[in-house]
Order: structure tokens, then sequence, then C-alpha cells
């Protein structure tokens, strides 16, 4: 802990600590809470009950007796409505998320820490390769990530999972086994239970693919760098509805990074936790540079094309028409877009979205 804290310096007092019942996230939020009370911060530990099956709400409350044994806060957030038939296991991932996201901002947390360790690294980096990915994929599980303004911090990456449940075993804690870890339909549990075969076969162990996401991030965080910079230094804003460039700089640009500088336009114009599947990103980016560009939707945002610019805009749910008088009203109110030629999709996003204040 003291070495990853050493690397990654957190902001606030407070850290939030994802506590499944589960043998690392367990040893996450002991290890944290000993490292907190050495200096001066305080751990906040956060169950998700899922409701996916009849044991939850035990196990939830076994963690709470546990969590009050060792005299750390702690709460629970259950996942209500009704749950999806097929993709649960990604939409167990995003509520999860999505729940202890609102948690921490109605309370004022900055940092969320999860128990991911150097398996669950390899397992991510086998599931992104046999899906194609690059070198965002490919660097697995980061260290240190941004969601909804909430800091996500993984401060065992670098630890096996052996390694945790011999430190629960000398707290003499208890930890649960989540029977879907078992559970061969799921693509993780056969790589889970393919990889010792991977070592033993091939030499290929876990620490050697947790060290080659290490390599890879650290391309993937100079790529990020640029893309950064090409978003502030050349990119329109339009509140946090719309964002904007001309079309022939966009087209200059390294394919690559024409890829990136969409993708991060759709994830922040969209409010997104992810950017979008490169395929799909790809497939618009061919489409705006053709002879005759046409306009798609993706990630909550329209794409276009218009006066030789391109244009990322929020999609709106209303239908509602803006009509000239409303423009003309808005623009009384907000001079700095008299003379401005916009779209019509971004004019009636500033005014019918209500974010017209904050253009820029």
């Amino acid at each position: 802990m003291e070495k990853f804290f050493a690397a990654n310096p957190i902001v606030g007092d407070v850290i939030a600590a994802g506590v499944s019942g589960g043998a690392d996230s367990l040893a996450l939020v002991l290890r944290l809470n000993d490292w907190a009370k050495k200096n001066g911060k305080k751990v906040v530990a956060l169950t998700v009950d899922h409701k996916l099956r009849s044991e939850s709400g035990d196990e939830a409350a076994y963690v709470a007796q546990l969590m009050k044994q060792f005299g750390i806060e702690h709460h629970i957030l259950t996942w209500e409505g009704e749950k999806p038939t097929s993709g649960i296991e990604e939409a167990a991932r995003l509520a999860r998320y999505r729940l202890i996201a609102d948690w921490c901002q109605k309370t004022g947390v900055k940092v969320y820490a999860t128990g991911h360790h150097m398996r669950d690294q390899a397992e991510t980096f086998l599931l992104r390769l046999a899906r194609g990915s690059g070198v965002s994929g490919l660097s697995g599980i980061l260290p240190c990530s941004e969601m909804a303004g909430l800091k996500i911090i993984r401060p065992q990456l670098g630890d096996a999972p052996e390694e945790l449940k011999a430190y629960l075993k000398e707290k003499n804690v208890q930890w649960v086994e989540d029977p879907s870890n078992q559970n061969d339909d799921f693509l993780r549990v056969k790589i889970r239970k393919f990889l010792p075969l991977l070592e033993t076969e091939v030499g290929i162990s876990v620490r050697r693919l947790a060290d080659t996401c290490g390599v890879l991030a650290r391309t993937r965080s100079f790529v990020d760098s640029e893309v950064s910079k090409l978003f502030s230094n050349n990119v329109k804003k339009w509140a946090k509805v719309g964002a904007s460039l001309p079309l022939s700089f966009f087209a200059s640009l390294h394919e690559e990074m024409q890829y990136r500088l969409l993708a991060l336009m759709i994830k922040t114009i969209g409010q997104n936790i992810y950017t979008p599947e490169a395929k799909e990103v790809l497939n618009i980016v061919e489409s705006l540079l053709s002879s005759a560009p046409k306009g798609r939707t993706l990630g909550g945002c329209e794409i276009f094309v218009f006066q030789k610019c391109l244009w990322v805009v929020a999609e709106r749910a209303s239908a509602q028409v803006l009509s000239k008088k409303v423009w003309e009203d808005f623009v009384k109110d907000n001079p700095r877009f008299e003379k401005v030629s916009l779209p019509y999709k971004l004019r009636a996003a500033l005014v019918l979205g209500g974010k017209g204040e904050n253009a820029s």
C-alpha cells in the first residue's frame, strides 16, 4: 500500500472501497484501513447487493458484521428493479459503478478503491486479446482512472490472489466464494481455468501477462496524453452539449489519432463512462471523410459534417422543435451566438437542452 500511494497520491481524507465479501475485496478494505490509520485517512466500505442470487443479502449482511468488527463504516447499496435476461455480467458491473458513483457524489467522496489483483489483470489481457483489442485494451486494468469525476484506484494490481488469501488467514477472516466464479458460461472463468495450463505448457505466467499490460500501459499513457492535447487545443466546446473542429484538420491527422480524437469527443459529449467500440468509431471516421459524408449516431451523440466542420452533438430525448422566435430570444440573452453559424442540432441542444448558460 505504501508503495502504491507514494506513486499515486490522492486528494481528500476519505476513500470508499468496494467490498463484495470475496477474498480480494476483503483483503483490500482491511489493508487499506491499516494504511489509512497511519496516514490520517478514513476508509468507508461499500457493498453492492445486485439481488441476482438468493444468498446475496446474507453475504452483504456478513460483510456488514465484519466491517463493524474492524470498526469500518459500511453501507449496502442495492440494485433495484428488473434485471436483464442477457449480458447480465456487464449490466451488473455498470449498475455497480453507477450506484457507487452516485453514493460518492452525494457524500463528497472523491476516491474509490477496487480489489483487482494480478490475476484479474492477466485475465483481462487475454479477454481483450480474444476480442482483437489494440493498445488501449491490451494495456489492461489501469492502476488509476477517472469515472464521472470519481478517481478509481486499484492498489492490489501487483499482488497475487494467493497472497491476499494468506493475509486474510493471518487475520483469521473468512471470505465468501461467489459461485459464478465456477460458471463456465462466463469467458473470464474459462480463461481463469486455462491460466495454469498456459504457464506449465507454454511458460507464460500470470505475472508475465500482467507485466506485458504494464509495458503497453506506458504506450497508452503517452498516446492518451497526445490526444488530450489535440482535444484541448483544437476542439471547440459548446457548453456540455457539443464539440466541433475543422474537417480539414481532422483529415490531416494520422488515422489512429482520428479514431482516438473522435472517440474522446463522443465520450465527453455523450457523458459516457467508456469510449465506444473502435470498430464503430472507425466506420464513422470513414464516412465523415468520404466524398458524401453521412451523419451517424453513437454513444448518445449525433456526429455529422456542417460547413466544413466535424460536429458531435448530444442527442436530445425530446423531439420538440426549436422555433426561430425561441432561438432569437436565446441569442438576445446570449449575444456571443449572434453572428455564429451553428447547425440546427446544436442550437436545439443549447436551448431545449437547458445548457445554453454554460456555452463557451
